[in-house]
């Protein structure tokens, strides 16, 4: 397995500093924030994205995936959701990269046969230019679907290979399943895996990897026993807690950390 970090934890920092921490600290990808508050969003011109896939080329670092932030089954229109991604399916194959992620964000009103239903028909829509693109789209278990369980009842709906599942280890431990069974679930579709640290169940302020509750070697266990060679990919939710400590400090660590599960695993 390959080890990236998100720039959710380091919020607008400049993309050379980036990657000269990618490099720094051993890590072989990145995953972008694609949002207008950070140096790379769907904004962007072609000469600008021409520069930013070049920077990441000559760094030898790979960019992992776009995290947008599109909710495919927020009630609405599905005309400016399905916008949303179709920009965020440009902008990955203007840097070429493999992946977006988007959000299933349905409200708490929706009945959850309308909500996966709504989710299914628009990435369904948007399944056929991301194919035309070379692009996954990547359904994190998230908010209204953190449970595997959640999402692939939706990816079933869809049935389409360019649309898939990204695996928040967090959020599907709070929705009570256990790593085995996620990966079940999540592996016919998965693009690649989100890890973290919080303190507990009540508390998901961000911790160093292996500080708090979460089960990251039993993550790591069930990934390297199927041998799924992948992405790991640490978000570390800096830019919604800014009191916690520096991204840039605990990178060292985090890929020690991340390199032993994965040595005890093998």
């Amino acid at each position: 397995m390959k080890l990236a970090f998100s720039t959710l934890g380091v919020p607008g920092l400049p993309l050379p500093d980036v990657l000269r921490l990618a490099s720094v600290h051993g890590y072989h990808g990145v995953e972008l924030r694609a949002h207008p508050e950070e140096p790379v969003h769907p904004g962007l011109g072609p000469g600008e994205r021409a520069d930013v896939a070049a920077e990441f080329k000559a760094a030898g670092i790979e960019l992992v995936g776009l995290a947008g932030y599109a909710r495919v089954a927020a009630p609405g229109d599905d005309g400016p959701v399905i916008e949303e991604v179709r920009r965020l399916v440009d902008l990955a194959h203007d840097l070429g990269t493999p992946f977006v992620r988007v959000f299933p964000g349905a409200d708490p009103e929706q009945s959850r046969e309308s909500a996966d239903a709504i989710a299914a028909r628009r990435l369904g829509t948007a399944a056929e230019y991301a194919a035309d693109m070379g692009v996954r789209i990547l359904l994190e278990t998230h908010d209204s679907h953190r449970a595997a369980g959640d999402a692939i009842r939706v990816l079933g709906l869809v049935g389409h290979r360019h649309v898939g599942s990204l695996w928040d280890v967090m959020h599907t431990w709070l929705a009570g399943e256990q790593p085995s069974e996620s990966y079940a679930a999540l592996s016919p579709y998965l693009g690649y895996v989100q890890v973290k640290d919080i303190a507990s169940a009540d508390d998901t302020t961000p911790l160093p990897l292996g500080a708090g509750v979460l089960p990251l070697a039993e993550c790591v266990e069930v990934l390297s026993r199927h041998a799924w060679d992948g992405w790991l990919c640490w978000e570390y939710e800096k830019r919604w807690y800014e009191d916690v400590p520096p991204l840039p400090e605990l990178l060292g660590p985090g890929r020690e950390h991340l390199s032993r599960l994965l040595n005890e695993s093998a």
